[in-house]
């Protein structure tokens, strides 16, 4: 498909504008700035200097300073609070009071048992058993605890230069680079994200609020040399912009168990919590939407947006995880974009795009995917991206969207199912480099050898998946929106919409053949690919394109009929059909109508509309009860563990949303009969 109408400029202009990594950077810029004046006598920005009083308080408590002129406090300042703690340059310390609670229990706010420099800790913040904490701003609220060094200016990751591979000649170099000169941390900001092709050719520089529309808008914009340049000069100004000379720690953040952090932008009520080693990031988070990176994970030269988490031993390294995604047990995440609410874990994404909702729950490869489409699943032992051609690793696949790949699929490059969207990869299928073309379909592995037909080949058959498997695609609908948790970003979660309807005409005129056979291949029927397609597989798929087209159609026309359409005359109903309207989808609609039902009546389409909502609910039964019987089949105690189809949650959910548009459509029939006749000339 296109990639979508963003205004990617616009997005980075308005970010560099209003964004909380901007804000956040600027409020800590000016509160380290007034380090400069610790040695003075003057008070600035509400800190003053130590009294003699409170020094010997400091010092009778085990505190130790190389110049006690350096440590400057703020207005509520108790000393008691301050325990056991070495100051080995200028530091700025709030008031304290209170408590705060640390793996369950109640702590009072303060420092102790930890070594600061060139810091300024907010109040009310905890501070303890800290090793060394330099150069860094840390928010009101906000924990410290157990840490090992938590630093500034190391300089972040090695990154791609310009001129080098993947680095466009004129772009931005990346963060790492920036601070490593001295000029600060941009905590990943301008770094080049080698997205589905992994020499470069496809590389994206990161912002903090870049998403995947965004994304896919400069993927797929390599010859526009003038939107590439205006980008990169966009995000070098953002960029400086969050340049910042300390760690940002935001208030009510923690970091907590972690034994070294360094270039980090941890975002208001954020969590580090037990992780190996988190360097060169910017973690957005927000009360309502924390981020979390625990449990052993990694996380290097990357951005996590609000509600991300990385756990459980992952690795995000030069990558960029929009709003509500994760990486956890053991995943592993390089140089990629995750969507919104997409989740890996145990297996290893590499240069890839994935759009929302991508399923990666097992131990299974994916690399160099331009995939933003997303809504699709991978499952265990798929390997997809191996570089079959031995030769540079330059090629890539399109998935499109809603696809699934199946247990031990093995997929050659360069792949583009990109107009074969929902389609299911079987189990143990080896695909050859190819471009598919018939949506909602099956690529099974062949059931037997043909005359004429490569071995190599597959076996496609079309609108599978609409024919025999309708609960996944309707159960998906609903899951995806049930499981939504982005604030952000918009998701289409209707399956049947024009784009796809317009995907599924296209294959059903080429499926149309004037001369039928019993095998297919791509010289009788284009789109098939490295797949062959047999008659009854063909003529099958030609009746299911045609009923769920319908379908489509005729859900229009009952939406446009309750606006108000049926509020009138007959004939003033029946216009419905015949006279343009300002609304793009019901356009659509209405020309798959005049197309498919040239002599329909209102009535007949609307009693259609009954008999094939009826005939989707016996379906999706039917495709959850195969379940049943092959478990019975294998499994001695199969019924004692499962429902049976008829209970299935989502089954009762078609029922009822069946009799529900029953009893609309009834109404609508009723309105119509009653309608006034038009008055005779």
């Amino acid at each position: 498909m296109n990639a979508p109408n963003f205004n990617i400029l616009r997005a980075v202009e308005a970010a560099r504008g209003s964004s909380e990594l901007v804000k956040g950077v600027a409020g800590a810029k000016s509160a380290f700035h007034l380090l400069s004046a610790a040695a003075s006598s003057l008070k600035k920005g509400g800190f003053k200097p130590l009294s003699p009083v409170q020094i010997r308080a400091l010092k009778a408590q085990g505190n130790r300073a190389e110049d006690w002129k350096k440590v400057r406090v703020g207005a509520g300042f108790d000393a008691a609070r301050v325990v056991g703690c070495q100051f080995a340059g200028p530091v700025l310390l709030s008031g304290f009071s209170g408590s705060v609670e640390v793996d369950g229990v109640a702590l009072p706010t303060g420092l102790s048992n930890s070594t600061l420099s060139s810091c300024v800790i907010g109040k009310n913040a905890l501070i303890r058993n800290v090793r060394l904490l330099n150069r860094s701003v840390v928010g009101e609220g906000a924990v410290l605890f157990d840490v090992g060094t938590l630093t500034a200016g190391a300089g972040g990751s090695a990154a791609t230069r310009p001129g080098e591979a993947g680095g466009p000649s004129g772009a931005a170099s990346a963060s790492g680079s920036r601070a490593a000169a001295g000029e600060g941390e941009a905590f990943a900001n301008g770094l080049l994200c080698l997205i589905a092709v992994e020499t470069g050719g496809r590389e994206i520089q990161l912002f903090a609020e870049l998403t995947v529309e965004g994304a896919w808008v400069l993927s797929r914009s390599r010859g526009d040399r003038v939107l590439l340049e205006s980008y990169a000069k966009g995000v070098e100004s953002y960029r400086k912009a969050v340049t910042s000379p300390c760690n940002v720690i935001g208030p009510s953040s923690r970091i907590l168990h972690t034994p070294r952090v360094s270039g980090i932008f941890l975002g208001a009520g954020g969590v580090i919590d037990g992780a190996a080693f988190v360097s060169d990031a910017t973690v957005l988070s927000s009360a309502g939407e924390p981020s979390r990176i625990c449990e052993g994970a990694i996380v290097k030269s990357s951005i996590l947006q609000w509600g991300c988490e990385a756990a459980s031993g992952a690795i995000v390294d030069s990558s960029l995880l929009t709003e509500h995604s994760h990486v956890e047990r053991h995943g592993k995440v390089t140089h990629s974009i995750l969507g919104p609410n997409t989740g890996v874990a145990e297996g290893e994404v590499t240069s890839a795009l994935l759009g929302p909702f991508v399923g990666f729950h097992h131990q299974s490869l994916l690399i160099a995917a331009l995939w933003p489409e997303g809504k699709g699943n991978v499952a265990y032992g798929a390997n997809i991206g191996s570089n079959h051609t031995a030769k540079a690793p330059d090629q890539e696949i399109w998935p499109g969207e809603g696809t699934f790949f199946g247990l031990g699929v093995n997929v050659k490059f360069p792949t583009d199912l990109t107009r074969s969207p929902y389609s299911i990869i079987a189990s143990c299928v080896n695909m050859l480099p190819q471009r598919v073309e018939f949506p909602f379909s099956l690529i099974n592995t062949p059931a037997a050898a043909l005359p004429g037909i490569s071995p190599a080949y597959n076996e496609l058959i079309p609108a599978w998946v609409l024919s025999d498997n309708i609960y996944m695609v309707k159960r998906n609908e609903g899951k995806y929106m049930k499981r939504n948790k982005a604030k952000r970003s918009r998701f289409e979660f209707e399956v049947f919409r024009p784009e796809i309807v317009d995907l599924m005409l296209d294959a059903r005129r080429r499926l149309e053949v004037p001369q039928t056979k019993e095998v297919y291949t791509s010289k009788e029927i284009r789109g098939l690919g490295k797949n062959y397609l047999l008659e009854p597989s063909r003529s099958k798929g030609v009746e299911t394109y045609t009923f769920y087209v319908r379908y489509y159609a005729l859900l229009g026309l009952k939406r446009e009929l309750e606006i108000g359409g049926a509020s009138g005359s007959v004939d003033g109903a029946q216009s419905l059909l015949k006279a343009k309207s300002a609304s793009p989808r019901w356009e659509h609609e209405r020309r798959v109508l005049l197309e498919e039902f040239p002599q329909g009546t209102l009535p007949e389409l609307l009693k259609e509309l009954i008999r094939m909502q009826e005939r989707i609910a016996r379906d999706v039964q039917t495709s959850k009860e195969k379940d049943d019987r092959r478990g019975a089949e294998v499994i001695e105690d199969y019924a004692d563990a499962h429902k049976p189809a008829a209970e299935d949650s989502f089954v009762k959910e078609t029922r009822a949303a069946t009799e529900k548009l029953k009893k609309e459509v009834e109404s609508l029939l009723l309105q119509l009969q009653k309608a006034p006749a038009p008055t005779a000339k």
